[in-house]
């Protein structure tokens, strides 16, 4: 399958089996992700692979969001210190963000062409994952991914056209679809 193939396959998932991931598949998701476009190159990120029964129960006990117990998960983290040292100001608040953002795409298409489920997940107590995965203080949890092995295939979601969205050159020069 090709890319747009697999990036139109993508879905949130939200119900899993219970067959593990094999640790090889994961480190292979986190090495996709180390590959996504950085600011300067500085590499602001970490990747905690979630895989322990007892850590995935104590992660979903402080993360509302996190539905359908998957068997794994990726916490993608900024290192804010790392940032700000390389990146200054924008550096700390938006462009780290902005490169986890990327890797976290990467891992899920690619999670995607293996046949597994993903869905991002912001809505987690920060802290509370700071202190469940022992985080340093200049190391951020900013998203969690759930991973594993579908249990059913979400339907496809809407999408506005291309040419509600997008204008050529000026705002407002419309593309004929």
């Amino acid at each position: 399958m090709g890319v747009m193939g697999v990036i139109k396959e993508r879905r949130s998932v939200r119900a899993f089996k219970t067959d593990k991931v094999p640790d090889d598949i994961l480190l292979e998701l986190v090495e996709a992700g180390t590959w996504a476009p950085s600011a300067s190159n500085i590499q602001a990120w970490y990747f905690i692979v979630v895989n322990d029964q007892h850590v995935l129960e104590q992660t979903a006990a402080f993360s509302p969001g996190l539905l359908g117990n998957p068997p794994a998960l990726i916490v993608a983290c900024s290192d804010k210190q790392l940032a700000f040292e390389n990146g200054g100001e924008i550096g700390e608040r938006e462009l780290c963000l902005m490169d986890l953002c990327m890797a976290s795409q990467n891992i899920m298409l690619l999670a995607t062409e293996k046949g597994l489920g993903t869905c991002p997940i912001k809505s987690f107590n920060g802290p509370a994952l700071s202190k469940i995965l022992r985080l340093p203080d200049h190391i951020s949890p900013e998203l969690v991914i759930s991973i594993g092995y579908p249990k059913n295939n979400p339907p496809t979601p809407l999408r506005k056209p291309v040419n509600k969205v997008s204008y050529f050159n000026k705002w407002g020069d419309g593309i004929e679809a």
